[in-house]
């Protein structure tokens, strides 16, 4: 007959109330149908745990385009650690970082003829997002090329047009265009 452990002292009891009304398994039996109700044991450590780290507040993603954004020379210490802690755990966020900077410095230095090789190493990438800027880039290349290339710029033009359309605004249902004609000229 196979020697078995010592019974823990509610098995053994259970069983023995088991054999009393007429059971005739033995110990065992009973062991395998109470062990998916026992509880795992856990052995007490040797040295008692550190508590958990604190955790920090995630960052906003507003406040991760901004970093972005901002020239990396212009960031504060503690954002541009924060930011290279988040372009570290995620890759897509650091491929459209580094196609971001990429794209700034074109802007900055008037680099126009390396859009169409940035064009291919973001198409190159995951990144739908960006495909579409790049495919909207695409459909008016030439105007695209000549903003990166030259020092033209037409916000001057711009500036005027959102004057005009603030003093047509103004006058809207109260002047007719002799009253507008005057006001812009005025303004001048």
């Amino acid at each position: 007959m196979p020697r078995h452990s010592p019974a823990p002292p509610r098995t053994a009891r259970v069983h023995r109330e088991l054999r009393e009304r007429g059971f005739t398994g033995d110990i065992q039996c009973v062991r395998r149908y109470f062990r998916p109700f026992k509880k795992p044991h856990r052995p007490r450590p040797k040295h008692p745990q550190a508590p958990p780290p604190e955790l920090r507040p995630a960052t906003q993603p507003r406040r991760v385009v901004r970093w972005i954004m901002t020239n990396p020379g212009h960031l504060a210490e503690t954002e541009a650690t924060e930011l290279k802690e988040i372009r570290t755990a995620c890759r897509h966020l650091d491929a459209v970082a580094r196609h971001v900077r990429d794209f700034a410095d074109m802007m900055r230095d008037l680099r126009g003829d390396e859009l169409p090789a940035w064009m291919d190493r973001v198409l190159a990438d995951d990144l739908p997002a960006l495909h579409s800027l790049v495919n909207g880039l695409r459909r008016d290349l030439d105007a695209v090329l000549a903003a990166l290339t030259t020092l033209w710029s037409s916000g001057q033009v711009e500036d005027h047009m959102t004057r005009v359309k603030l003093l047509k605004r103004m006058g809207f249902g109260r002047a007719g265009f002799d009253l507008l004609r005057n006001r812009i000229l005025l303004r001048t």
